[in-house]
């Protein structure tokens, strides 16, 4: 079949078209031109459909909205008569099929069935439909059913314009099944690529996709097939006028399957995710002559990338991104910088070459996140011990995951490998000097800080090129100021791990006097973090706006868009211009998601920075201010020093001592943890000012569409862009990447070669009482609203409220200033959200699975910081003050 007016026939190469037929059209054609077995029919083109919006006049309902949309455009839709035209080529082409066949008549949007987003079971389908005047009212409802309030909301949430949406009909012969169903060619809860997972049950696949039964479930893996029965009250079977009904089946049904019929399935199933590239989720039935048909494919769009391993065998990845407080993905740009420091490490740290465009070999990317193949850590008789500790103050849920993978013969330690490590470890010390370090770093803290003060001096020594630089000399700058960053870590990271070592100390020499609430409280409030620094610094201005009438007037009538607009210009009140600037010249370098050199920095963009001012001047009350709470917080540290000092005294006084000055070099070290982190983001800045001005000049002269393209390259593309190469495809399709893994809400900590992602096989449970569990961050118990932030950009956080996230890096923290609490879905004890909690005094639970799913804003809930518990508060509860 051709052709026909405003039908496209499915063997077609037309039929191939997205924009013509939709995804599910586009999918079932190229399926038949690749061959397979695919019950024959046509599409109703979109043309048709836009025909049909325009008489319905669906953009000016649109223009109108309202919260009744939906139901105005599908009710238009349904009565508005189609174009003769259009009912004539329908006609047609289903008289074309023969004399009143049975057909299916499914809907098939534009933005249906792609790899970034299935749409399943968004729009509607109509089974078994007889005669051309019930197929035009299937289709007409199809149409009607792009605006099923459930459809519309996908849209929205997935950010997809509604303008921009259509919808075409694909019309086929009705499959008359004896058995359907759904497969997968990858495991779609664990993930695993080398599994297929099929849900079978008697007459028409309807009733396995709307849930109707209770499936057969068969597994296959390696030959094996592991077959589950259902229980199948009813099947699914078409009427013979048109129309389906459900029979009652026996009480002694059995599978619905033979095993050579699962065999042909797995291997259908594998033919056709060889032939689109990826994990494929597949529709299929077997009619009453045995015949096995595709009745669609899709891709599984849950999935996420496995990274490619770059050694044979069943390889363990760990998600760096995640640990770094990454849900997001990082830019091409920002990979390439990552592989950059980390070739400088694997070099100069531990004496294996890398290539500094490509990285070490262990580490790569997938998703737009950056994976460190662990396979080898695990194996190795120290690193399998090392790890999930580090992990376990790091990234609480990783260090589960971890240790369950112990467990697996696949790691079993190699013997020999522990003194390999130690070797190892010991020169890199020696190479940079951390032992020297310490010992100046314990004998006096402050000749340390001075030192690291210094370093810091050089690291803001790194500036831009000046204005008459070539482009080519920009990349080469910024791939050297990226060089030279990793160098400055060694330097600067034995100072804080002295003050951790004397918290391990004092810890040992005390023992049970401090416990884990303890801990928490000898944490709060250090001095010397630059992440708490810069955080009381923009209160201070926020103080100094407040007693300045016109800022405090402008900062609360004006949206941060356009107060940042503003400062750009010049306009702000002169206070707050000189305020903010001053602020930005110190800690502009810094971002959200700020290790990611394609993020904008503050400097570039301040208006989270000026919402958050925003959200400061909204403070009113004394006792809450961020510096009075910092100080108390300070206070109570120094005094649970002294109450651990004084019972440690009772049983050794010379202990006590010995307690006392290790707790006191503790506070006094530990807060440069945030320096080294500090000081790699600038030289990031200096890197990313560089490559912004070669994007500047690339879409001056037209090579790239927009200047910031520019951080959709690596460093060898941009030079090819500089060269003249026309890259501005290859920056469409990553940014169309990145824009799909920006939607995605769930990202592995763990994964395997093979696809698998460990955590799914063991899901983190609840209490008993519905409570959400976590990691114990901050002691203290808070009652309050939630508010769910997913980018802090733009972030409305009332005073008190509890803040709930998927993760945090400095760039979040100054919304910890007005926040009663903390609950997040990654990190561990130490990582940054339950240090900065701790050292504000605000209850925090980390490491809680799907916090921010569960939790909806304005819900009251209590956060127990000491016991790592979050629950629901009654209505009408009392917010007590936190604790």
């Amino acid at each position: 079949m051709t052709v026909i007016g405003t039908v496209i026939g499915l063997d077609s190469p037309d039929a191939r078209r997205l924009e013509l037929v939709g995804g599910k059209g586009a999918n079932l054609a190229e399926l038949i031109a690749a061959g397979f077995a695919v019950p024959r029919g046509f599409c109703v083109s979109t043309a048709a459909y836009h025909a049909a919006a325009e008489a319905a006049r669906i953009a000016e309902l649109l223009a109108a909205g309202g919260p009744d949309l939906p139901a105005r455009a599908r009710e238009a839709l349904r009565t508005t008569p189609s174009a003769p035209e259009t009912t004539a080529a329908i006609t047609a082409a289903y008289a074309a099929l023969g004399d009143d066949v049975p057909v299916a008549v499914r809907s098939s949007a534009t933005a249906e069935d792609l790899p970034g987003a299935s749409f399943a079971g968004q729009q509607d389908t109509y089974l078994n439909v007889v005669g051309a005047e019930a197929v035009l009212d299937a289709v007409r409802r199809c149409w009607a059913s792009l605006w099923t309030d459930r459809a519309y909301a996908y849209r929205e949430t997935t950010g997809i314009d509604q303008h921009t949406v259509a919808l075409a009909v694909v019309v086929q012969e009705m499959v008359d099944a004896q058995v359907a169903g759904v497969l997968f060619t990858a495991d779609p809860v664990s993930g695993r690529r080398t599994r297929t997972v099929i849900d079978a049950a008697p007459g028409l696949g309807e009733a396995v996709v709307s849930g109707a039964v209770n499936p057969d479930h068969i597994v296959v893996e390696d030959g094996r097939i592991d077959y589950t029965p259902g229980e199948q009250a009813v099947a699914v079977r078409a009427l013979p006028g048109g129309g389906t009904e459900h029979e009652e089946l026996p009480a002694d049904t059995t599978h619905a399957l033979t095993d050579d019929q699962v065999r042909a399935l797995a291997e259908l199933g594998r033919a056709v995710e060889r032939h689109c590239g990826s994990p494929q989720d597949v529709e299929w039935a077997i009619d009453i002559r045995g015949a096995l048909l595709l009745t669609q494919a899709r891709p599984i769009t849950t999935l996420h990338p496995v990274p490619t391993p770059n050694r044979p065998g069943l390889r363990a990845f760990f998600n760096v991104s995640l640990a770094q407080g990454l849900t997001r993905p990082i830019t091409p740009a920002g990979i390439a910088a990552v592989r950059m420091v980390a070739a400088t490490a694997s070099t100069r740290a531990f004496g294996i070459p890398a290539d500094p465009e490509l990285g070490p070999p262990t580490l790569t990317a997938a998703g737009g996140r950056i994976f460190i193949d662990a396979t080898e850590g695990l194996r190795n008789q120290i690193g399998r011990r090392l790890l999930p500790r580090i992990l376990d103050v790091m990234e609480a849920r990783s260090a589960v995951v971890m240790r369950a993978l112990l467990e697996d013969p696949a790691y079993a330690p190699r013997p020999g490998s522990g003194l390999r490590f130690l070797k190892r470890i010991a020169r890199t010390m020696l190479r940079f000097h951390v032992p020297p370090q310490v010992l100046l770093a314990l004998a006096s803290p402050p000749a340390a800080r001075r030192r690291i003060d210094r370093i810091g001096a050089r690291v803001y020594a790194h500036r831009p090129l000046a204005e008459a630089a070539t482009a080519i000399a920009r990349i080469d700058h910024a791939a050297e100021v990226l060089r030279a960053a990793f160098p400055v870590l060694p330097t600067v990271v034995p100072a804080a791990g002295a003050g951790f070592a004397m918290l391990g100390l004092a810890r040992l020499l005390a023992g049970q006097a401090i416990d884990a609430n303890t801990v928490h409280e000898l944490l709060r409030s250090l001095p010397h973090n630059t992440t708490t620094e810069m955080d009381l610094q923009l209160w201070d201005l926020a103080v100094e706006l407040r007693a300045d009438p016109e800022s405090a007037r402008v900062f609360a009538e004006l949206p941060p868009a356009e107060l940042a607009a503003r400062w750009a210009e010049g306009r702000l009140p002169r206070n707050a211009q000189e305020g903010v600037t001053a602020f930005l010249r110190r800690h502009g370098h810094r971002a959200v998601a700020e290790i990611d050199l394609g993020m904008p920095r503050w400097s570039d963009d301040p208006t989270y920075v000026l919402g958050v001012l925003a959200n400061y001047l909204r403070m009113t009350d004394p006792e809450q201010a961020p510096d009075a709470v910092f100080a108390r917080g300070a206070a109570a540290a120094e005094a649970a020093v002294a109450q651990v000092a004084a019972e440690v005294g009772e049983r050794s006084p010379a202990k006590a001592r010995l307690v006392r000055w290790a707790l006191g070099r503790m506070r006094e070290l530990t807060g440069l943890r945030e320096t080294h982190k500090d000081y790699l983001v600038r030289m990031i800045a200096v890197a990313r000012a560089e490559l912004a001005a070669v994007g500047r000049e690339l879409a001056g002269r037209g090579m790239l569409g927009r200047a910031d393209d520019v951080f959709w390259l690596d460093f060898a593309e941009a030079r090819r862009a500089v060269g003249g190469e026309d890259l501005q495809a290859l920056v469409a399709e990553r940014r169309a990447e990145y824009d799909r893994e920006l939607q995605r809400r769930h990202v592995p900590r763990i994964l395997l070669s093979d696809g698998t992602e460990p955590e799914a096989l063991k899901p983190a449970g609840a209490a008993a009482d519905g409570a959400l569990v976590g990691t114990a961050a901050s002691a203290g118990t808070v009652t309050g609203a939630a508010r769910v932030v997913l980018d802090p950009v733009g972030a409305h956080l009332e005073p008190g409220e509890i803040l709930v996230v998927p993760s945090t890096d400095p760039g979040w923290t100054p919304l910890f200033l007005t926040a009663g609490g903390l609950v997040m879905e990654m990190g561990g004890a130490n990582s940054h959200g339950a240090v900065v909690a701790r050292e504000y005094g605000i209850p925090a639970v980390v490491g809680v699975p799907d916090a921010t799913v569960a939790i909806t804003t304005g819900d009251r809930i209590t956060v127990d910081g000491a016991a790592g518990v979050v629950t629901r508060a009654p209505a009408d509860a009392p917010a007590p003050a936190a604790v």
